[in-house]
């Protein structure tokens, strides 16, 4: 391929991936999974981590465009765009984009339900329900809450906790999920928070939870993991439906 060739290409793909963390902003602002202008998502332009793209400080998770989103560099150095970086976003993301093999898109929420679950003493996802089986033994736990993530070890303390798993639930904080692309990682962030809403509303009957067996929760997880084009489907959905209805992400 020619010079021209490949450059033309790496646009195509930085335009493709713009377009794709733009949507999954304002899909999560419909869904009620953001807020506001807090929290943050980042997609790596390259699996070595870097360049990666993020939202800048202080856009609201409703009004991101593909165009404002921040390219940024392993250290946090801001390449291009017009905005800052928050400075939370810097430590978790670019920790986590460094040194997590496979975490090309970082999707750090406090949406409610999840988070409800880390705000409990032991609070775990518990096999109960078939969307939670879609992470039998994929989610790190930190209990250790040690305020906002400001400084550089905290950002290398959380990304050392997910090592092979894509779904970190933060104490007393929220979750963090990770995924190959946007719709591998969004895919299993809607999944979580269906699963934790099921198990508040099953918790807050007060009856035992009716737990699966491990057995039977790998299979269904090796399931999950294996249906034919589930989570592309699902992205392509939301793409088409935002197309349709405020294209303006895309610009």
């Amino acid at each position: 391929m020619s010079a021209t060739g490949t450059a033309d290409t790496a646009i195509s793909h930085e335009a493709t991936a713009r377009a794709d963390l733009a949507a999954a902003f304002r899909w999560t602002a419909r869904l009620g999974f953001h807020e506001a202008v807090s929290n943050h998502f980042s997609l790596a332009l390259d699996a070595s981590g870097a360049p990666f793209l993020i939202q800048p400080a202080g856009r609201h998770f409703s009004r991101v465009r593909a165009s404002e989103l921040l390219k940024v560099d392993a250290d946090g150095t801001v390449l291009d765009g017009g905005g800052q970086l928050d400075a939370t976003a810097m430590h978790i993301h670019a920790g986590i984009h460094r040194t997590v093999p496979g975490a090309r898109c970082v999707l750090h929420t406090h949406m409610p339900y999840a988070t409800a679950l880390t705000c409990l003493e032991g609070g775990r996802l518990e096999p109960i329900s078939q969307n939670a089986l879609k992470f039998y033994e994929r989610v790190a736990y930190d209990t250790d809450f040690a305020g906002m993530a400001l400084d550089d070890d905290e950002g290398e303390r959380l990304a050392s906790m997910l090592r092979e798993k894509p779904v970190l639930f933060m104490g007393n904080h929220g979750v963090t999920v990770v995924g190959e692309s946007v719709a591998d990682a969004f895919d299993r962030l809607y999944f979580l928070e269906k699963a934790c809403e099921t198990q508040v509303l099953a918790m807050s009957t007060g009856m035992p939870l009716k737990r699966v067996d491990d057995a039977t929760a790998r299979a269904t997880r090796d399931q999950w993991e294996s249906y034919p084009g589930l989570k592309h489907n699902h992205w392509a959905e939301i793409r088409a439906i935002l197309d349709a209805e405020s294209p303006g992400y895309r610009d």
